[in-house]
């Protein structure tokens, strides 16, 4: 209780020229949960048995605070994989959207062009920073752990503790806490080249360089084997192809003034996402990608495949549903009315102009053939069909 009450009156931090710290002010309550999973991770581990002060039970307790943020972005990344994969289908309706006013530079067309875009987005409800959101919920996280182990050492020269739990002891056992016994978890690799510490440095790069790697493979074997063929002529595929090098190069520069802690979490954090992204990968491929069909290739040797709701059935069932889809489509295409040849207005017309012309050549009514029979008693009689004269029995002329 005494530890709680401390916590929650530590006043926000100020800044050091005494002014108002805006970004300490905006990270102080997240710096106060950092604070909380770290020392509630690292009294899990001093229970347990591991020394209070070595650097092995910080270590893990950084480790524990990828587990309880990355866990508690589990929904986030869910949502993450429903929007690549909208995103995904919507890219044919994209590419016309861009065709539609390809060259067309003037502001009204532009304008035009991102309310059409704007529309199939919310018509599918997506974005394409839904994509990000892990990425950028995660930063804030980042940026407020990067100031609690940067304060650790201006706090522990100074007796002080952090803004929450991290009290002046945990503060002091922090800060002479080291990695190996070498490596000072608090430190930048700028500061053991600076010591000549050369253990601390063959550390500090070494997990810079994993770092950096981790990043690198977790986001190729995204683009490299869970895009579509169609998803890769896109403008997203080109610029996350871009994103694949900004990023490591990125991480080249900042590594090396990130305390070796924080180089921790970050690749704690990479490899929690490629093991995430393998199972996905593998599990839930997107559609017409390459591991789509290695999946299916797997399912087929298990004598198993996906129905069309994405359920793994057994083949009978499978073949028998397609079976039936078959029949179906068959019975439709049937019932669907044939289309009919269009006709010109003037065919039309003779069309109809013949019509009644042949049907009145090729038989007679009775009225007709009454008054074609007085007229011709009236005349010269013609001859009957059987060449016998009017009136005459049949045979009479051979007698």
């Amino acid at each position: 209780m005494d530890l709680l009450h401390l916590a929650t009156s530590t006043p926000a931090p100020a800044a050091s020229g005494g002014g108002f710290d805006l970004l300490g002010t905006i990270l102080w309550p997240l710096k106060w949960l950092v604070e909380l999973v770290l020392v509630a991770w690292h009294a899990i581990f001093t229970f347990i048995g591991l020394p209070a002060a070595a650097g092995i039970t910080w270590v893990l307790a950084i480790i524990g605070l990828v587990v309880v943020v990355r866990a508690a972005m589990i929904p986030l990344f869910v949502r993450q994989i429903k929007s690549q994969r909208k995103m995904m289908e919507i890219a044919p309706e994209l590419r016309k959207v861009q065709e539609k006013y390809k060259g067309k530079k003037d502001q009204l067309s532009r304008e035009a062009m991102s309310r059409e875009t704007m529309a199939l987005y919310k018509k599918h409800g997506t974005t394409p920073v839904s994509s990000c959101l892990p990425l950028l919920v995660q930063m804030p996280v980042f940026f407020s752990l990067y100031s609690v182990l940067s304060s650790i050492k201006l706090h522990a020269e100074n007796g002080q503790g952090g803004v929450g739990p991290l009290t002046p002891e945990l503060t002091l056992e922090f800060y002479n806490a080291k990695l190996f016994g070498v490596a000072s978890l608090h430190e930048t690799l700028i500061d053991a080249i600076n010591a000549n510490n050369t253990t601390a440095i063959i550390i500090t790069v070494t997990l810079v360089v994993l770092m950096i790697a981790s990043q690198f493979f977790t986001q190729l074997q995204i683009i490299s084997k869970n895009l579509s063929p169609e998803a890769k002529t896109g403008q997203a595929y080109q610029m996350q192809r871009i994103m694949l090098w900004i990023l490591p190069l990125g991480f080249v520069f900042s590594g090396v003034a990130f305390p070796l802690g924080v180089v921790i979490y970050w690749f704690t954090s990479n490899i929690w996402t490629g093991v995430q992204q393998f199972i996905v990968i593998r599990e839930m491929p997107t559609p017409g990608s390459e591991a789509a069909k290695a999946r299916e290739e797997r399912l087929a040797r298990k004598g198993k495949a996906l129905d069309a709701s994405g359920k793994v059935v057994s083949m009978e069932k499978y073949e028998a549903e397609q079976q039936r889809l078959l029949e179906e489509a068959e019975r439709a295409r049937a019932a669907t009315p044939k289309r009919q040849q269009p006709v010109s207005k003037q065919r039309a017309k003779k069309q109809a102009q013949k019509g009644p012309g042949t049907g009145g050549g090729s038989g007679s009514s009775p009225s007709s053939s009454g008054s074609s029979g007085s007229s011709g008693s009236a005349g010269k009689p013609g001859p009957t069909p059987s060449g016998d004269a009017p009136g005459a029995k049949p045979g009479a002329a051979n007698t």
